[in-house]
This record gives structure tokens, sequence and C-alpha cells, in this order.
């Protein structure tokens, strides 16, 4: 047993009769190299099991390693230490004594045994063999090194020192050290030798054919450098350019069929003189092929409550809406594959679908791509058109997702029900495949002619009616109805949105206008007549211009005016400056009032009955008249009656006269009375079934001679034999009777299920009537 200081060592192996040399710079390694240097200047080297200890312990290190003699130390900057050492003689650590201020180990030398045999000598020479094969691969092994290895006789001292010299894996080399019988050591070294040469080979066979490769490539360049000179001096520099095109190509990453046919295109810009026509139209291509977002998409911020705060800052109700908009958010955060949604937004104009859609793209974080479809009539819109074409381009949905510059932006189709159809196509037929997520996801533009994903984009219709969609497409989208708005959502939504928008816009602020709650109502009530807030925004404006054309003047009436316009200019003018619309004034601002107030008459009359219809601009009240004169039977219908509307008066004919015996009606009257039924405003066409029991009414009136009830109104579709069927925008007709005053409204009974979707503040002001026979109808109606 011995006792020497120890240093461990990271990534090397010391084998006898072998002198190397390296760095130290550890603090206990050091220490014990001084320690060494005080006895007999003999220290134990061992290799760590884990080169990344900086505090081995005996746990860390391996258990055999090399007693070495110190041969020279050189002192290096930044107190590290170069070290020369000898190895002498294998030894196994047994126990580490000191580990502070230095390690002292207590090892064991191993002796080597000397025994010689012929399986030792076939050994040597394999190994030599072997090696040979290995210098020849490896050109960076030094001559001195081949040459002692020929001259090698010790089966021992071969093992060591080829493995001292080759570079190979810390852990191959503490094998070999490990093994103490020469013939297992060069066992073990002529398994190491011939996987090196096997790697080896594979390398220069590698090696061989990347070089051949270059000269290939070298010999093309030098020829393509030619080729560009020549062109060069010609003025045809199309080469270059395609080799742009084709660099761009492989930086997209595209798929396999379209970056093919890109390079294909740019191979035949390269052979197309650079101001040919053809060039032009190919360059025109490709940029717009590359210019589109391939690989480019905008992170969703699927944060729920930060969107309906957004949602609410910009639309007052719409709560559905704005639901259906959160759901989609949540689930999106949940299945983050989940594709881009269809959705149909569909009311009268002005209620806010077009601005809901801009609300989400902010919500969301995607960007915004508006195209309008209305009046859209050609296929190729949608599509494009081909590139053989002069002057082709992309249809409008790729011209879209270009413009947005996102993979998975949001595109707004406006007015979706209004496209067109003639002789160039039906664009409607085109937006099928845009519009179904199992096919968007490689849709084909006649001008690109590859396919493009668009199954991430969020696609946003908007609609004042689904009637004119066509089936197929309307089967595509979630439709989301928006009604339309109360008075009492308007004042809100004028509050918070339109009177402030407004203000800003004209330079206004707080302490130069004021609206008043009853300026604002009669503003809404008088001057506006509409499903949504756009007129109403407009007359806002024109209170702002008002005010400002007063400010701007200084209070003075300018020279132009008359003297009862220096009147008028003198009332807008308070003591504090500062003008205040109330109902009273509001006439000095806007003129006089644009509507009469929409009250039905306060008496019951003969044969005028309130009616409700449906518009693509929201409900409206629809008064319908009936007179009864000697004749021969006839009935009249005027007023701008579709077919429908007038099939309808015949069927409630009809059922009148089933009806004779039980009001005491002339069983003849349909041979000796002609009755003439009328719908006032006879310019506006009117049409639809749900006019029935409101004709059946009417004429049964004038029939009996009965008034009837001016504050009830009515809808539904009359049968033959008195039924009463549903009908539909049953929420239009209900905000219309609310608008107008009524008090009662008599609807279909089947319809009762759709009072859900009428505004809490409309249905709890109305009174409804559920009827399922025109017996019901007449019992709540006639006086």
């Amino acid at each position: 047993m011995m006792q020497l200081p120890m240093i461990a060592l990271r990534g090397l192996t010391v084998f006898p009769e072998m002198y190397i040399h390296f760095d130290i710079g550890r603090h206990k390694s050091v220490r014990a190299l001084e320690e060494a240097l005080r006895g007999e200047q003999s220290v134990f080297l061992v290799a760590q099991k884990d080169m990344r200890s900086n505090d081995p312990g005996i746990g860390d290190v391996h258990r055999i390693g090399t007693i070495s003699v110190l041969r020279q130390i050189i002192r290096l900057p930044g107190d590290n230490v170069r070290v020369l050492v000898e190895g002498r003689q294998r030894a196994v650590l047994r126990a580490v004594l000191e580990e502070d201020p230095f390690c002292v180990a207590e090892v064991e030398p191993l002796a080597e045994p000397k025994r010689t045999s012929l399986k030792l000598e076939a050994l040597i020479r394999e190994v030599k063999n072997t090696f040979e094969d290995y210098s020849a691969l490896m050109p960076r092994l030094s001559p001195e090194v081949i040459i002692n290895v020929q001259a090698a006789e010790k089966a021992g001292y071969l093992a060591d020192y080829i493995t001292q010299h080759i570079p190979v894996k810390p852990p191959e080399k503490q094998s070999v050290l490990e093994a103490v019988h020469p013939a297992k050591r060069l066992e073990r070294l002529y398994a190491i030798l011939s996987h090196e040469v096997e790697i080896l080979s594979i390398e220069s066979d590698l090696h061989d054919r990347l070089r051949d490769r270059l000269v290939k490539n070298q010999k093309d360049y030098y020829l393509r450098e030619q080729l560009k000179a020549i062109k060069s001096e010609l003025g045809d520099g199309g080469e270059d350019e395609a080799e742009a095109y084709e660099a761009k190509i492989d930086e997209l990453k595209l798929p396999e069929e379209t970056a093919e046919k890109l390079k294909k295109e740019a191979g035949r810009l390269s052979r197309q003189p650079s101001e040919s026509h053809e060039a032009a139209l190919i360059r025109t291509y490709l940029d717009t092929c590359l210019s589109l977002p391939w690989n480019t998409a905008s992170k969703d911020r699927l944060d729920i409550e930060a969107a309906r705060k957004i949602l609410d800052k910009d639309h007052y109700g719409l709560d559905k809406i704005k639901q259906r908009i959160l759901e989609y958010l949540a689930v999106k955060r949940l299945a983050p594959q989940l594709k881009g949604q269809i959705l149909c937004l569909v009311g009268p104009p002005g209620v806010g679908k077009t601005s809901v859609a801009l609300s989400m793209a902010r919500a969301m974080g995607r960007k915004l791509s508006r195209l309008s479809l209305g009046g859209v009539r050609d296929e190729a819109d949608i599509r494009g058109h081909r590139k053989t074409y002069i002057g082709a381009m992309p249809g409008r949905i790729i011209s879209a997702v270009r413009q947005a510059g996102s993979k998975n932006a949001l595109i707004l189709l406006d007015e979706v029900d209004k496209l067109g159809a003639d002789s160039r196509g039906d664009p409607s037929a085109a937006l099928l495949e845009v519009l179904d997520p199992e096919q968007n996801a490689s849709f084909r533009d006649h001008y690109l002619e590859i396919p493009f994903d668009l199954s991430d984009i969020l696609f946003i219709t908007t609609a004042n009616t689904t009637s004119t969609i066509p089936r197929p497409l309307l089967d595509r989208m979630e439709v989301l109805e928006l009604s339309s708005y109360t008075d009492e959502e308007k004042m809100q939504i004028a509050k918070s949105h339109l009177i402030p928008k407004q203000m800003e816009k004209h330079g206004i602020s707080k302490s130069m206008l004021a609206i008043s709650a009853g300026g604002l109502r009669e503003l809404i009530a008088g001057y506006t007549r509409e499903a949504g807030v756009r007129v109403l925004e407009r007359e806002i404006a024109a209170v702002c211009r008002k005010t400002a054309m007063r400010y701007a003047s200084g209070g003075d009436a300018p020279q132009r005016m008359s003297g009862e316009e220096h009147d008028k200019q003198q009332k807008l003018v308070s003591l504090s400056h500062k003008v205040i619309i109330t109902g009273k004034n509001l006439h000095d601002f806007l003129g006089i009032r644009k509507y009469r107030p929409e009250r039905p008459l306060g008496q019951p009359e003969v044969g005028l009955v309130c009616g409700l219809a449906w518009t693509p601009f929201g409900g409206e009240v629809l008064e319908v008249e009936a007179g009864v004169s000697e004749g021969s039977g006839k009935i009249e219908l005027t007023g701008n009656m579709g077919d429908i509307m007038k099939e309808s008066a015949k069927a409630a004919f009809t059922c009148i006269r089933s009806l004779c015996g039980a009001w005491g009606i002339d069983k003849d009257f349909h041979k000796n009375r002609d009755i003439h039924i009328h719908c006032p405003e006879g310019a506006i066409p009117k049409d639809g079934p749900s006019a029935g029991i409101t004709m059946t009414v009417a004429m049964l009136s004038a029939l009996t001679e009965r008034p009837v009830r001016r504050d009830t109104a009515m809808t539904g579709e009359i049968t033959l034999r008195g039924r009463v069927l549903p009908i539909g925008g049953l929420k239009e007709k209900a905000m219309a009777a609310f608008r107008a005053g009524i008090h009662t409204v008599i609807i279909p009974a089947e319809n009762e299920r759709h009072l859900e979707d009428i505004d809490p503040a409309v249905r709890g002001a109305l009174t409804f009537v559920l009827a399922d026979s025109i017996e019901t109808v007449l019992k709540e109606t006639i006086v």
C-alpha cells in the first residue's frame, strides 16, 4: 500500500511508461502537486467519471489510475500550472484518507504479468495491422507514433502507447487502462481500433463523395459565371433574377407542390429576354405569390375578460352576439387547433354588423381585411382571372389575405346578400369553396393555380336578409341575427358612443355643447325612423355643425343672414355661452319635425285595423282599411300589394263566409256587396301572408259595422278554415308595435317560442295574445 497526493483528471487518462503534459487550475490539485514536490515527486493520477464535477470525491473517480512522477512544472498566469508527468505503474484506489486541503489517496500498485504466448503474439500482429489501416485513414497521426508502434515488441507497452496517442473517448481509454493483463488489454484495443476504422472508412467515403460533388459544383459555377458574363455583355441578366426568386422560394419553405410550381416559373423567367412581355408577366406572378403570408400568422389574444371589455366598450347591447364571440374565444383557448369559423351577421342597416366584426378583430388581436360584395356579378372577382389574360389578377379573397398579411386574419365579407349573377358566372357559387371548412384548406385561385390554406381564417359575413342568399351558401354559415334597436337602446348608444364621437370629430368640448335627455328623445322620435343608428348619427353631426358655426362666428350673426335667421341665431347664444339642446329648441337646429308622432287613433273605427309588417330595415306598423258598398261581390285590392298578399286577401274573404251566422252577416254578401281593401302608402310594395288575419278583421268589421280597437296590432297567416299560422320577423314587428305605442299584439300561438328573442324592455311593455284561430283574434279586437 502507498499513500500519495491524488489529482483527479477531467477527460484525460495517463498510461504507464508514457509522458504527457496538461494544465492544472483547481486549488486542491495545485496543493496536491505542491505536496508531491516536497516529497518523492510521485502523484496518483485518476480520471473523473463526470467531467462537470468541480470537487470530486472517491465516488466521482474511477478505481484504477496511474502512479506518475513529476518531470517538469511551469507556472502560468492566473494561478494555473502546466505539468509534465511520466506514468509509472497502474494502481487501484483503496481509500481517500484526506480531502482538505488536498486529496491523499491510499493506493495499491498492480503488477503486470510477464508471460507470453502464441495468442499474445497473434494479438500483437492483429493490433499492428489494424493500426496500419487506422493510420492510413487518420492523416493527422504523427509519423513518429507510427514508427514507435511498429518498433514496439511488448504487448502491454504496445496497447498503452497506441491508446495514449489515438483520439478516442475517455471511457474507452479508461477501459484499456483497467485491463491489467496484456492480452485482455490488446483485445479491448483491437475492438476500439476496428470500430474506429469502420467509422473512418465511412467518413472517407462521404468525404470523397462530397469532394466529387464540390468539383462538379465548382465546374458548374465556373460555367455559370462565364454564362453570366456573356449575358451581361448582351444586356440580359435573367439568370441572376431567377436565382433571387429561387432563393426567396427556398426561404419561405413552401409545400412541395407550390415550391415546384414557382421554381418552374422562375426557370421560365431565366430563359426569357429581360425586357420581353412574357418576362414581365412571370415577374408579376412570382411577386404576387411570394407576397402572400404562407407562414405568417398573428398570435391570437384569447383573454376572455379583455375581449369582453373591448366588445362592451365598442357596442351597447347585442348580448347574444357578444356571447357567441366569447364562446369562440373560449373554445379556441382550449383547442388551439380549431379551424376558422364562418359567421353570418344578419340584421337591418345601421345596427352594428360591420363594427362588431371590427371589434372582434381588435379583441382577438387579429389583422382585418374587409371587402364589399355588394353588386359583384363576376365569378372571377372571387376566384381571380387566368394569368394568360391581359391584366389578370388574383381574386378578392386572395387579395384580402395579401392585404392583411396574415394567414389567420379576420376577413369581413360585407353585404353578402347583394351578390349578383349574370353571363360571367355566379360569384355566390365561387364562395361555396371559400366558406367551406372542409375544402378551403386547399383553395385554388385561378390566377395563382396553386393551393392556399384558408382554413385558419375567420370569415365574418354581413347581410340585411337571408332571403336573397342561395341556400347552399347559407348552409355553410352560422347565422347570428341582430335586431332593431329600441328607443332606449338608441339613447344609450347615442350617449356612450355617437355624441362623444361627433363632438370630438367637430372639435367641440363638453363645455360647449350638451344634449339633454328630452332633447335626445325628441331627436330619436321626431327626426329618425330607422332600425339602426346611422341617421341618428347624421342628425347629431348636424347639431354639432350648428354649434361649431355658433362658436366660429363668436355668437354674432354673419352679414349674409336675413333678419329672421339673425333672430334664430341669437336664440342659440345662452348667457353661459354653452349650447344646451332640449326638446323645445331642437327645431332651431334641425328644422321642423320630420316624422309626426306615430300614435294610433284614440277611438276605435270601423274597417281600420293595425297590422305589423317586416322589412329589411326593421318592423313597421301597417294600417289596413276595408270598405263595403253595394255591388256584385267584387274584391278590390289596392296599395301596391304583391301576389301572395292578394291571395291571402281572397283566403280571408272565403273564411268570412264561414263566419256569417256567428256574426250576423248576410249570407249573400258575396253576391250583392263589393269589398275594397286598401293599404296606405301605396308607393311602397307590400307582400307576404302575415297580413291575413289583419285583412280578415278589417273586412268583418266593415261588414258588421262594428269598430276595431286602435291600441291592438296583429300579425298572422289565415287559412280557409280560420286557423292562424305562424309568421316570421316577430322580433322586428314587436319593436315596431312598441315604437307606435301599441298596447296589445296578437300573434300566432305557434310563435310563442319566439317571444324569448324579443328585447326584455319591449316584451315587458306589450301584452301578447296567442291565437290559434280567427275566433280568438275577433274576440280581442272587435268592439
